[in-house]
């Protein structure tokens, strides 16, 4: 049975930080490529990071140099590290796992973890 469990998100006022945490199993982590995601009120889903097995790490423009996607494999947990919020990055943050197949990739969600950044 495939899982993602994320835990870490709450409130916290600008400039201040958070870390997202998103505990994976029932698949083989290692070989996939781990992502984070964002939804605000009213707007769609978006990209905030993502970190193949090896390679470059993808970022959004808006979280460059604030965030930081890491994994841990012997853990199967992936993170998020958030510098310096913002309000505009209040949003459900989804962590996201593409299990490479010989089709196409299998995409598994977490549950979302609300992240409300306000004074």
């Amino acid at each position: 049975q495939v899982q993602l469990v994320e835990s870490g998100g709450g409130v916290v006022q600008p400039g201040g930080s958070l870390r997202l945490s998103c505990a994976a199993s029932g698949f083989p982590f290692s070989i996939s490529t781990v992502g984070w995601f964002r939804q605000a009120l009213g707007k769609q889903r978006e990209l905030v990071a993502a970190q193949p097995p090896t390679g470059s790490i993808n970022y959004a423009d808006s979280v460059k140099g604030r965030f930081t996607i890491s994994r841990d494999d012997a853990r199967n947990t992936m993170y998020l590290q958030m510098n310096n919020l913002k309000p505009e990055d209040t949003a459900i943050y989804y962590c996201n796992a593409q299990r490479p197949t010989i089709y196409s990739p299998l995409n598994y969600w977490g549950q979302g973890t609300q992240v409300t950044v306000s004074s």
